[in-house]
Parts: structure tokens; sequence; C-alpha cells
């Protein structure tokens, strides 16, 4: 493997020579943490509208793949969609904020669970995935800048999840390389996905851009071949998309070399990425106010893309669904303001309704702060400035919380978390198995076990 190769191919190098035994106990655990959130964040979407009629695709055809939460078995394209969309849906899963483009590396872990079941794959087999998944997508986030010339993440979501998936199903290095090439020429993502007016198709398109990349990796498999050099041609990704970067594939994580998905962060918060620490910071003036009604005015100093991706087009102060409300700074702040803190419940009908809130969100002013920016990505900072009737001022910011990169939850509190989105649908008893499972997931000898401890119980 050189320099001079193709990416593709270099790609399929690092992949065909990743071991579990090259999986480091820190890298471990945070395999198994991101499953625990994964698994969470999917079963307290089960009864989400757009996860339902996902849902509803499962018969269209049979399989070996479970849909998360029930006994029904579909194909792997079919459960890796489905199973992301719910793994997605309430934008309660893991992020990156690296150097370059941001992502949503936990989104990978559905078609690596349907394509592991499928095989009977052991736990091990399972966490060298997940962790190959993590690290190409992240170095490749790191190295592009797709998302300012208007291309969407989900782009670096394809040939990370065609090689892990790839390397289940036994692929060799040239199968690995043709799954990349075929994953990317059908499926040029655009960022027009998180913009305007937001629809399902937000918290659907990486569970496409994965189905898609399983679906090349099987056809990869059966010996059909795709264009090359897929980044670098004539017609390819670099000269298509407007942009060549270098990918380092001798930096990536290996044994003795730090995986980036050490680097991932957990939410502690259902929001968008730029939002969460201005979460914090409205909760805290919030209980230093009291009376919400003395506030004349609250302004929002963000990052650079806290104020494009949550404030700078009108749609941010009128948000009519969910999608669009957890990507509105005044909406975020407002309702954590009025309800101190953000739940699934933020979100409801009724909360996005609510006059109060409309009133609140009115005062809202957002706007980019270049010493804010400056921090970014080493910090995701948040500045709130509120005027009172009276005269007062209050100021709080917040640069970072536990759940993000250098700040890892522990174990208890990613377990509280867990808790929160799973009690309405499990017993005690349950929540008990499916984490004593998920946390001794290296032992097991078929992934397969997990399924039958995250059914949805009739009521």
């Amino acid at each position: 493997m050189t320099k001079l190769e193709p990416i593709a191919n270099r790609l399929a190098g690092y992949a065909t020579a990743l071991r579990y035994d090259d999986v480091d106990s820190d890298t471990l655990e945070a395999v198994k943490a991101r499953l625990v959130d994964s698994i969470g964040c999917a079963i307290a979407a089960f009864n989400e509208p757009t996860v339902r009629k996902t849902r509803a695709l499962a018969s269209i055809a049979s399989g070996d793949c479970t849909i998360i939460g029930t006994g029904s078995r579909t194909t792997m394209e079919l459960a890796t969609f489905i199973n992301g969309a719910a793994i997605r849906q309430l934008d309660m899963n893991d992020t990156y904020m690296g150097t370059g483009d941001p992502g949503h590396p936990s989104d990978m872990l559905a078609p690596c669970l349907a394509v592991a079941e499928a095989l009977h794959a052991s736990g091990q087999a399972f966490i060298a995935a997940a962790a190959l998944a993590y690290e190409v997508n992240c170095r490749l986030l790191d190295a592009s800048r797709l998302v300012a010339d208007g291309w969407d993440y989900t782009l670096q979501t394809l040939p990370a999840t065609a090689l892990a998936v790839g390397r289940l199903l036994g692929l060799d290095e040239n199968q690995l390389t043709q799954a990349v090439n075929m994953a990317l020429i059908a499926h040029i993502p655009t960022f027009q996905s998180r913009v305007q007016t937001l629809s399902d198709w937000k918290g659907l398109a990486n569970a496409q851009a994965t189905r898609d990349a399983v679906f090349a990796a099987l056809l990869a498999q059966q010996g059909i071949t795709g264009p090359a050099p897929i980044f670098e041609g004539t017609h390819g990704m670099f000269r298509q998309l407007g942009g060549e970067y270098q990918v380092d594939v001798e930096s990536f994580g290996r044994r003795g070399k730090a995986f980036l998905i050490n680097q991932t962060s957990i939410k502690p918060y259902a929001s968008e990425w730029f939002a969460l620490t201005a979460i914090k910071a409205a909760i805290d003036l919030a209980y230093a106010i009291g009376d919400l009604e003395a506030i004349q005015e609250i302004h929002v100093d963000t990052t650079a893309r806290g104020f494009k991706f949550l404030g700078a087009e009108p749609e941010k102060w009128n948000p009519r669904t969910r999608d669009a409300a957890d990507h509105s700074m005044p909406f975020i702040v407002a309702r954590a303001m009025l309800d101190r803190t953000i739940t699934m419940d933020s979100y409801s009908a009724a909360a996005i309704n609510d006059a109060r809130l409309q009133s609140l969100m009115a005062k809202v002013r957002v706007r980019e702060a270049p010493e804010l920016t400056a921090m970014f990505p080493a910090k995701t900072p948040n500045r709130l400035l509120v005027r009172l009737k009276d005269g007062r001022k209050l100021d709080k910011q917040v640069d970072d919380l536990a759940g993000f990169a250098g700040r890892m939850m522990s174990r208890s509190d990613l377990e509280d978390k867990f808790r929160g989105n799973v009690e309405q649908n499990w017993s005690k008893d349950q929540t008990l198995r499916a984490l004593d499972l998920m946390w001794r997931l290296e032992t097991l000898k078929d992934v397969s076990e997990l399924f039958s401890a995250f059914v949805l119980k009739s009521k």
C-alpha cells in the first residue's frame, strides 16, 4: 500500500489488515458505549411516525436480520435502513466534530449489526467492523470540506460502511475496493437535506447511504466492479464535487495508534449539535431569572456553524415540525428556558404550538461571535445574554458538556441517558438484561443474542 495508489485501494488495504486484536481497551469501551447509546436512541424513537412508516417496509422481503424492538426479520439492506432510521430519528445519537466536515458515525452501527446478525458473527467481529467504520468515516470527514459547497456529510458514510460490512462479509482487498467504488458512484447527496424546510429525509439520509453501501458490498461479493479511480478520476468525486483532499491512511488507528472513535461525542440532550451548550446556558439563566415574563430580549452568540445551521434563516423562528424545531436555535433556547431541560417531549406538537414559547422565541436574536468560532472544533461554545425589563443584564457562556470529546460520559451517566430513552417501552429487568449483553459484547459468540433483549413487549 503506497500513497501512489488510489485512495479507494489504500482504504481497502487498511480494512483488510485491521483485526480485533488491534482494538485497544479504550476503543473497545467506546464501541460498546456507542452501541448502548444507539440502541437507547432507537428504542426511544420506536413509536415515532417516520420510524413506524419505515418498519412497514420490512414485509417487502424476508431475511435473517431483525428489526430493533421487534421479532420481525428482513433483508440486510432493509434492516440497515429501518434500524438506521430509528437510531437517527430523534437526533440524540453521537456526533463527530473534527477538523473538517461533521458527521454522525453511529449511523453505521445499523449496517454492522444487520450484516453481523445475518452471518452469526461474533461480538469481536462486530467490534472490529464498528471500529473500522468509525475510523474511516472520521478520517474522511477530517479531510473533506464538502459541506461548505452544499454536499452532505453522508457522502463519507458510504466508503466507511462499505468497508466495514465488506470485512464482515469476508471480502478480499479487491472486492473491498470495488465496494467503495460502487457505494460512492451510486449515491451523491446534497446538503439540502439540512436547510430551509426540513423533512423526514433529514433523519433518513444516512440510513439510505448505509443501505446503499451494504448493497454495494453485496455486489462486490458477487464479483461486480465499480468505476475507478472513484476519488481521483477524470470525472471522479474530487473533480465533480469541487475539492481534492489528502487521506493519510498510515495515520489511521491500529495497534499502537489511537482510533478516532474516542474523539466522537455522545449527546446529553436531543438537539442539533451546535445548540447543546446553549441548552445548558438557557437552563442556568432560567433558574436565575425565575419569572421569564421579566425578559426583554435574548441574544445568542454562537459559532459560524451554529449560526448557519440554527439561526441564519427566517424559518428558524417558525418551526412547525420536530425536525425543524431541533434545528432552530430560537426554539431550543426558548423551550429549554421554559422546561428547564430538553427532552423528547420538548418537540411535541403541544410544545411547538405553545403560546408562551412563541412569545419567548420572538425575543431571541442569534448572531455569530468570531471569538466563539475561533474556539471550534476544540470547543462548541454558546453564550446567552439576557436583558430584563428592569434593565438588568445576565449572561452565561458554556463551552462544552459531559459527553463531548475529551469529557466522555461515565458508564453511570450513559446508563442514565439509556434508561431515560427506554423506560417507556422496557421494564427494569429488560433494561438490565440489554445493558449486560451490550457491556459484555466482546464475549458473545453470536451477535444475534442481542436482539431478543431489545423486543418491546405487548401491552
